[in-house]
């Protein structure tokens, strides 16, 4: 497919023949520079493995536009001054996501990461994977005899959103009704009792509005408790929104990306049989096979910076108020950094210098999290499947598949997995 595109013009954002494989794309801007203009709104994008952590800790780039990029609707540009601080103050508010960590700079992003920390902490990250294990379990009993899988519905979705509600503490009596408001929302069967209709974000943030309400109201011994009262470092207390925001974010973007790790490593399994059997006879290898499968398959694609002074990118001039697209799975493939990028290594010896977890100041918080939930999927998995193999039915024979990708710009994911097995004991 990708014969046919012509690179030059295409746009990133609305043209669906680049979602099935955009490597080749990251590999053409790349060969140009790997600080380059791209697709017609003029974003400067970033493909190159050393550029990219240059963006991450160069203090001169907001991350204002984190996840709106091009529209953002700021109603400036590059070459309006030298320095467009003041400008986006004003203007940051209306921004997409704007109230989201993901989007915030210091001093405010400090202060969020500070919260943050004082709700996952190392115990309850412990307690945590111990309910990973007793759900990895649960979940795959709902399949196993059946011999066959569609393993985002399955299992991948709903055991990663169920470890987020373990971990923000959602008592478990509600656990089936967040499962029902995600699995109506994920296979596009929305009813008008759906109550992710509108906007699943919207549905979270009523739910943790009401549960961080009450707990303040009248407090308990539970996690939500201890989220609904958590303090900032300076002792002051947080706006229930705030708290609210937090909580909804983790729980979006904790779901995405973790739902897309696993399953991407499943299929480089399922297509590779020799992965089955090298990870059975050596667990201990399991971890750096996930880092494998994040740096061929990051599931973040493209996120955006605003240069909010003028600054550079290597030798690249940027003028305040570009747009800059940093492509982590662009990066990652850069041969610069990693020999035969483009290859599944499971031995790659600087495997975990890639970038999929972004880094400096706004890497993933989640991402010890998102390790642990993989490494216990592919545990339990190898313990109670053998014979992994993809659906011919579904996606083709070997060496001639089909895989569907979710057509968006910001995430990599696939949208279905088929997969047959041999159930074990």
């Amino acid at each position: 497919m990708s014969d046919h595109i012509d690179y030059e013009t295409v746009d990133y954002f609305t043209d669906e023949s680049l979602v099935p494989d955009p490597y080749p794309y990251f590999d053409h801007l790349r060969a140009k520079c790997p600080v380059s203009q791209a697709t017609p709104f003029g974003v400067l994008a970033v493909t190159g493995y050393d550029e990219a952590l240059s963006v991450y800790k160069n203090p001169a780039f907001s991350s204002c536009v984190s996840v709106a990029g091009p529209f953002s609707g700021m109603p400036f540009g590059p070459g309006d001054s030298d320095d467009v601080t003041e400008l986006i103050e004003r203007h940051r508010a209306a921004v997409p996501m704007a109230e989201h960590i993901t989007s915030q700079d210091p001093p405010v992003h400090t202060r969020t990461r500070g919260l943050l920390s004082r709700l996952i902490t190392p115990k309850r990250l412990k307690e945590n994977e111990d309910f990973m294990w007793r759900l990895a379990d649960r979940q795959l009993d709902t399949f196993l005899a059946r011999g066959e899988a569609e393993f985002l519905a399955d299992y991948a979705k709903p055991f990663s959103l169920l470890v987020i509600a373990d971990l923000l503490g959602v008592p478990l009596e509600d656990h089936e009704e967040f499962k029902a408001a995600f699995a109506l929302e994920t296979v596009g069967e929305l009813g008008k009792e759906a109550p992710t209709t509108h906007n699943p974000l919207e549905w979270l943030n009523d739910k943790f509005h009401s549960y961080i309400e009450d707990r303040r109201r009248e407090p308990r011994e539970d996690v939500l408790t201890e989220l609904a009262l958590a303090k900032h470092e300076d002792g002051s207390t947080p706006d229930i929104e705030d708290v609210m925001n937090l909580s909804t974010f983790l729980f979006a973007a904790g779901t995405e990306t973790t739902t897309k790790l696993v399953s991407s490593a499943v299929r480089f399994i399922g297509d590779n049989p020799g992965f089955e059997a090298m990870l059975r006879a050596d667990r201990s290898k399991i971890p750096a096979f996930l880092e494998e499968t994040l740096r061929l398959e990051s599931p973040v694609k493209s996120h955006f910076r605003m240069a909010r002074t003028s600054t550079r990118i290597g030798d690249v001039a940027v003028p305040a108020g570009t747009t800059v697209m940093v492509l982590p799975g662009a990066c990652n493939r850069d041969a610069r950094k990693f020999d035969a990028p483009d290859e599944f290594r499971p031995d790659r010896p600087n495997v975990r210098e890639q970038i999929a977890f972004i880094r400096g100041i706004h890497s993933c918080p989640g991402a010890p999290l998102a390790r642990a939930e993989g490494r216990i999927s592919l545990e339990r998995i190898l313990d109670r499947m053998r014979d992994i193999t993809i659906s011919e039915e579904h996606h083709g024979p070997a060496g001639n598949r089909r895989y569907a990708y979710e057509p968006t710009f910001i995430m990599r994911g696939l949208s279905e997995l088929h997969i047959t097995f041999e159930p074990v004991g």
